[in-house]
């Protein structure tokens, strides 16, 4: 799949916008999925809910695909201009950041100091922090071989999938990084396949450029669909197993319709003239995609977090909405999450600019004369 994109002289500089859209609309389903919460239990079992059960099945893979194409893309130009020792420092501290708030959500659910154990739950946050730390050093090592990098994230990441089935026949400890569970929402198989492959497609996007990218997304557009007409035939590959759990079939499903996604969003980037006015609709979305992990830590708070013991939808709303309540009440959860993201935003800016302040006469007071 790489053999056709040349060399590159130099690496792309694009701009990928439609990535961090991608991620904003991911948000948006997150809070609506989530939100699923607030309806009667009659209405959870309906055949709308699950309708949108299996759009909203998408949003973890688009996550885990984007941190994974925002690695590979970052180093890749890191190793060109020669700092990419710089870089994998600030990689490493984002996911480090990634895996303290999933210490800190699951503190808010369960007693941390009086049963440790729970640390070890991996959830979302704790699947996305896990596969950044083990994308980072493939990418990283190869990040000045682009050729070599997408060719290890694209066979990693199938080896992945492939080998998803066999996890839920992983005995403990190990099954936690391996099967799912209600104390493994979210473990490394199959969802670390998905951030090798956004290793992959970052990889060409900072190789080679937005052409390079589209094509190889088409290219695992094409293989997703591929597996999923194989879905009776990789079933019967392995013993049992849950099929839309980690079947190469289903996971094929998802990342065809993830990168169709992308794809999308790029034709529809690509139409912005590069000069023009951000919307109001490409800014909202832009917060939420330049700021997912705000975006999870302030609506789970908002949503299920009973502050005071009483402050939250989930102590108003659990189990008493209808349809038009319910999607009154994912839209002010949204907006309500939208506003703590830009708060927060803007509050860290003032914390570094005030640190990056004090810093500075700190040094300028130390060299004076004594």
């Amino acid at each position: 799949m790489t053999a056709s994109v040349p060399h590159p002289p130099s690496v792309s500089q694009d701009r990928v916008r439609a990535i961090d859209w991608l991620r904003g609309i991911a948000v948006l389903f997150m809070i609506q999925t989530h939100s699923l919460a607030l309806l009667t239990p009659e209405l959870r079992r309906s055949a709308w809910t699950g309708r949108l059960l299996k759009l909203d099945g998408l949003v973890a893979p688009a996550f885990i695909f984007s941190a994974g194409f925002a690695v590979a893309l970052l180093m890749v130009r890191s190793a060109a201009a020669g700092v990419v020792r710089e870089r994998v420092r600030r990689n490493a501290r984002r996911a480090l950041e990634v895996l303290a708030v999933a210490t800190l959500v699951n503190w808010a659910w369960f007693p941390l100091l009086r049963e440790p154990k729970w640390i070890l739950r991996m959830d979302i946050l704790q699947c996305v922090g896990l596969c950044l730390l083990l994308v980072l050093p493939v990418a990283a090592a190869l990040a000045s071989r682009p050729r070599a990098l997408a060719g290890v994230s694209l066979a990693l990441s199938l080896a992945l999938f492939g080998v998803a089935p066999l996890g839920e026949h992983v005995p403990e400890p190990w099954a936690t990084l391996t099967n799912k569970s209600s104390f493994a929402p979210f473990p490394l198989l199959p969802w670390l396949g998905f951030a090798f492959l956004g290793a992959f497609a970052g990889t060409l996007a900072g190789a080679w450029g937005r052409v390079a990218l589209a094509r190889g997304l088409v290219a695992l557009v094409g293989l997703g669909i591929a597996g999923t007409l194989a879905a009776d035939t990789l079933f019967a590959l392995y013993p049992h197993h849950r099929f839309f759990v980690s079947n190469p079939s289903n996971s094929a499903t998802r990342f065809a319709w993830v990168c169709a996604a992308l794809l999308a969003l790029m034709w529809l980037e690509a139409r912005v003239p590069a000069q023009a006015r951000p919307s109001w609709a490409r800014r909202f979305i832009e917060v939420f995609g330049t700021s997912s992990l705000s975006a999870y830590f302030f609506h789970e708070m908002l949503l299920f977090y009973r502050v005071g013991g009483v402050l939250s939808f989930d102590r108003f709303w659990r189990d008493r909405a209808e349809w038009g309540l319910y999607w009154v009440l994912t839209a002010a959860l949204v907006l309500a999450t939208w506003g703590l993201c830009l708060a927060w935003d803007r509050l860290e800016r003032l914390a570094k600019t005030a640190l990056q302040g004090a810093t500075q006469r700190l040094k300028a007071r130390s060299a004076l004369p004594q």
